[in-house]
């Protein structure tokens, strides 16, 4: 997956932590990436979260966090 897709899923989880649960609602981010994710873009941004997790922000780092188990 390139950067460009990279950039895109971190945008996407991060828009999707402000906006669930008034953006504090860890386990409803983690469940609705697990729902509606294809498995690809979950590994990539597990993969993201092992490598440091630059650009997400606190409540998507930790729903990837809960995604990596």
């Amino acid at each position: 997956m390139s950067n460009n897709n990279l950039s895109q899923l971190v945008k996407m989880i991060n828009q999707i932590a402000d906006n669930i649960g008034n953006g504090d609602d860890v386990n409803a981010v983690a469940n609705h990436v697990i729902r509606f994710w294809a498995r690809p873009m979950k590994a990539r941004i597990v993969e993201h979260f092992h490598g440091g997790g630059e650009g997400l922000n606190p409540v998507a780092k930790q729903a990837v966090q809960q995604l990596s188990g």
